[in-house]
């Protein structure tokens, strides 16, 4: 049994015929505006039933992956990624928007808690200090992209948690406390495969990789304000690292 087959025995009967679907689609088997083998055939390829398959092409589909056509079949379609550019200045809402994109987000959990060792040291605290740690989920077109937590120094800014439930920016809860600009300090990038939890949260599988990417923000003094990691879906979104000159 080869790795596609071993992963594809771990999932539901659905999920392994979106699986079997998304991989003939990264491996070129099926290219875009290629029509779709017929439902027998995947029940075939894939060992599944007639229902798991209409559920694989439905969630597919919603995702922009396919394109069903009344009278004419199902289509692949393929969904350019999310240029997301990564410079001092980055905001999340301006990126998406600038490309004709809407951003949401959903908020997951929010609490007060010791900043661990890394967190610590990137917001120049002792460890063990109160800070948030606010968990959300990123949309772009209401797809989920991204999972970020972040944490920031509960005596600096002590309303941000509740306030980032509500959904308010953090842009607009820095500046409420003085802060009118701030830039990214650093960042760094990673690759690895999601947790399970993360995978459930993104709506993808757990076999797609995920990119992780590490931030510390600054205010204009270069004092540390914010550090997070956020996780996106590699498959949706791809980087750009922007030079800034004086």
């Amino acid at each position: 049994m080869n790795f596609v087959e071993r992963a594809m025995a771990k999932s539901g009967n659905w999920e392994r015929a979106r699986e079997w679907i998304t991989r003939s689609i990264e491996s070129q088997a099926l290219a875009e505006g290629d029509r779709l083998p017929t439902e027998g055939d995947i029940q075939r390829l894939a060992g599944v039933g007639r229902h798991s398959v209409r559920r694989a092409v439905a969630t597919l589909a919603a995702e922009g992956v396919l394109s069903v056509e009344q009278g004419r079949g199902t289509f692949v379609r393929a969904k350019p990624p999310i240029l997301y550019r990564i410079g001092a200045r980055t905001r999340y809402r301006e990126n998406l928007i600038a490309q004709g994109i809407v951003p949401s987000g959903d908020p997951i959990a929010a609490e007060i808690v010791p900043a661990p060792h890394e967190v610590a040291r990137a917001l120049a605290l002792e460890p063990g200090t109160s800070v948030h740690r606010v968990l959300r989920r990123g949309r772009a077109d209401g797809r989920p992209i991204s999972l970020s937590r972040a944490y920031h120094d509960a005596s600096r800014f002590p309303d941000l948690g509740a306030r980032r439930q509500a959904g308010v920016s953090v842009t607009e809860i820095y500046r409420d406390h003085g802060i009118g600009e701030y830039h990214r300090l650093e960042t760094s990038l990673y690759a690895r495969l999601p947790e399970g939890w993360e995978a459930r949260e993104l709506e993808q599988s757990a076999d797609q990789p995920v990119i992780v990417m590490c931030k510390t923000d600054v205010d204009e003094a270069r004092r540390p304000i914010g550090f997070s990691e956020a996780i996106w879906s590699a498959g949706r979104v791809r980087f750009s690292l922007e030079t800034e000159h004086d």
